[in-house]
């Protein structure tokens, strides 16, 4: 994954060079905007390769679960540069929109079509691997923004070389903006969900606690909790009240893998922590929760 985030930035580095020195030989929004795109995208990139370095450490007693929360760190992260992008872009471009500029259609057209060369290619590289991770998912959505601004500069340039609307190239820019926010958004709000520990997507608690609930010799269930730490890695934690018997018949471990046994077929969860107490340990408990 490394090397296929490398060659990304690398390509999206080429990208950014092109649309630079386009939009400054043209006087192209939709060239500057997907350059301003696309400078937020190799800093992501650059941050998503650092993530995923930083994600294979090993955990330390410092830090247990390692560095893998890096990825929604960085993906959160690009998502909010982007997210500014994106509000210029539509400023820019409705300003442009009132008063549009002359453009140098011919060679926006040249420029954006090398762009789209490269985008596609960048695309065709991660696409095997787009949902591996938050990381490879906000740097595949990153570049696919990429590749449709670059057709929208192309699109544009068309218009502007056959019909001389100039107003095409702030319609383009705004399109892009629009390829940009909404995803961006979703983006966010997910890697936000993770930081702030929400239960994780698809995990239903009440259904768990109903399950665990009609396990023999299990009386009640509190202080359940399950959060997100990184891609593919949810954890949860229970305290699970048994019959005192089961402590002094020793049937406490068969509930343990029973338990996680069932937690990992049914829920997907492969990490969970169980505190198993007898009833009358509630009496003992302070900050208890549902």
């Amino acid at each position: 994954m490394r090397r296929r985030l490398a060659a990304v930035l690398a390509l999206s580095v080429v990208v950014l060079v092109v649309e630079v020195v386009g939009a400054a030989v043209t006087g192209s929004l939709a060239l500057l905007a997907d350059a301003g795109h696309v400078l937020t995208d190799v800093a992501g990139l650059g941050l998503a390769l650092g993530a995923t370095v930083l994600a294979q450490r090993p955990p330390t007693s410092r830090r247990t679960w390692g560095l893998r929360r890096a990825e929604v760190l960085a993906a959160a992260l690009q998502a909010a540069v982007l997210l500014l992008v994106g509000g210029f872009v539509l400023v820019e471009g409705a300003r442009r929109l009132l008063s549009p500029p002359e453009v140098a259609s011919g060679a926006m057209l040249a420029f954006g079509v090398t762009g789209l060369a490269a985008n596609l290619l960048a695309v065709g590289v991660l696409a095997p691997h787009r949902a591996d991770t938050f990381n490879t998912r906000a740097a595949f959505l990153e570049v696919v923004s990429d590749l449709l601004g670059s057709l929208a500069v192309v699109v544009a340039a068309l218009v502007v070389l056959g019909t001389g609307w100039d107003r095409a190239d702030a319609v383009a820019s705004l399109v892009i903006a629009g390829l940009i926010v909404p995803r961006t958004v979703l983006l966010l709000r997910e890697t936000g969900s993770v930081l702030m520990e929400s239960t994780p997507p698809g995990l239903d608690l009440d259904r768990v606690r109903a399950d665990i609930l009609q396990v023999p010799h299990v009386l009640d269930v509190h202080d359940l909790h399950a959060t997100l730490v990184a891609t593919g890695l949810p954890v949860l934690t229970a305290h699970v009240v048994v019959d005192d018997a089961c402590f002094e018949d020793g049937h406490v471990p068969r509930l343990l893998d029973q338990l996680q046994a069932h937690l990992a077929a049914g829920f997907d969860v492969a990490h969970s922590t169980f505190q198993f107490e007898p009833a009358g340990h509630a009496a003992h408990e302070e900050g208890r929760h549902a």
